[in-house]
């Protein structure tokens, strides 16, 4: 059975790499660390697709070191201490490079295992992740290891893959097929980021479609919803962030983009506990009104599954991404909040402690305005401010309401 393509026309130097020009570009820092002849432990994180594995098989060619390749989803501690009696050998003279994909798969104990072996040199550790490093790598060997990001390819990077992908198909085979331009970028756009899907795509439809590739062909091999959206990864985290931070800058343009991402990605109780999140910390006391509809939306949402909750949701996120904005609950919780993590606020008054019967308690409502002053803040934080009150409509009405009730002393 042959190789996948994306593997037979793996680039073999910097120069052929497509994309992450900060890491491997003519100015790219990893690019200069080998010309230095710099080698050290590193991480590489970012989603499928993106180079990680060719980056780090140019980078052993660099080094000139023995390098070893293991997939933390099967590998076991014996692999590993094969690898390290390697570094024994006489074929590892020149160092011994091991690339660990997808090391979160590997528990303390394994990723311990190798602190010793990279402390003294004899492995130089490159890992990849498509998660979070400093969520799922031991701490020990984050730090000791350069941290680098591989970015999403774009649609040209990608493009510039597919054409090289497609001239090798033609010469391997002795056939002479075509795809226009149109059809090149339609596959890289299908890809979403990853070179290696939109690489297989174009294999399948160059042997499915006649002298020049078909757009029919090519659509009925790709899946409606084109992403790496995984509900268990940072990918979900980084959509959600992305709707909660497009609706508190009120752009609604973004903010029903990345719902639609999120729910054709499958994930509908996110939005749905994210929405409700928002309604409350970034609209607030500006719109109150906003949480109950929010949570009406919601539980029609639920009621109603995909794809019609969409309609709901939709509702939801145009409403708060055009309603006004007021942060200043959260920001009086997370004030108090500081105040009770320091310890402050130990002793409630006494004239506020059931036990004491309520003495010297002065109850409002038995006044006018139904207000009296006294205190109500432990003794230590007497004039302390958290709340302050909102610049919008409804917060300015309350705090005019009493400024006047409490001028009435």
């Amino acid at each position: 059975m042959p190789r996948p393509l994306a593997d037979r026309i793996r680039p073999q130097s910097f120069d052929e790499v497509v994309g992450q020009a900060h890491l491997v570009g003519e100015s790219g820092v990893l690019r200069r660390m080998c010309a230095q002849k710099h080698f050290t432990n590193m991480i590489f994180f970012g989603p499928p697709g993106t180079g990680k594995t060719t980056v780090a098989e140019i980078i052993a060619r660099e080094a000139g070191m023995n390098l070893h390749r293991l997939n933390a989803t099967t590998a076991t501690l014996a692999d590993i201490k094969a690898v390290i009696a390697d570094t024994e050998s006489v074929f590892a003279q020149s160092g011994t490079m091991l690339y660990l994909d997808e090391i979160q798969y590997f528990n303390k104990k394994q990723q311990q295992s190798l602190l010793e072996y990279i402390e003294d040199g004899r492995i130089t550790l490159i890992a990849a992740t498509t998660e979070n490093p400093y969520m799922y790598v031991y701490s020990a060997i984050l730090s000791r290891s350069a941290i680098f990001e591989f970015r999403p390819l774009s649609q040209s990077d990608i493009a510039a893959a597919l054409r090289r992908a497609l001239d090798y198909l033609c010469e391997s085979t002795g056939q002479n097929k075509s795809a226009p331009d149109e059809i090149i970028d339609y596959i890289a756009a299908c890809g979403a980021g990853d070179a290696r899907r939109a690489i297989n795509l174009l294999e399948n439809a160059f042997f499915a479609s006649g002298d020049t590739l078909e757009l029919d062909i090519i659509e009925a091999m790709t899946p409606k919803v084109i992403g790496n959206f995984d509900r268990a990864g940072n990918v979900h985290y980084d959509l959600l962030s992305a709707l909660q931070k497009s609706i508190r800058g009120s752009d609604p343009d973004a903010a029903i983009f990345y719902l639609a991402k999120i729910l054709e990605g499958g994930d509908l109780l996110g939005a749905c506990r994210r929405l409700q999140v928002i309604s409350c910390e970034d609209i607030g006391l500006a719109y109150p009104a906003a949480t109950q509809i929010v949570r009406a939306c919601v539980e029609s949402a639920r009621e109603l599954g995909m794809p019609e909750a969409s309609i709901p949701l939709a509702y939801a996120t145009i409403l708060l991404a055009t309603a006004p904005k007021s942060n200043s609950a959260y920001l009086a919780y997370a004030a108090a909040a500081a105040d009770v993590a320091a310890g402050k606020g130990q002793g409630v008054p006494d004239h506020m402690r059931p036990t004491h019967r309520f003495q010297n308690y002065k109850y409002p409502h038995d006044f006018p305005g139904h207000y009296v002053e006294q205190q109500y803040l432990p003794d230590d934080l007497v004039g302390k401010k958290y709340y302050t009150f909102g610049e919008n409509k409804v917060e300015q009405a309350a705090a005019e309401y009493w400024n006047r009730i409490k001028s009435k002393k």
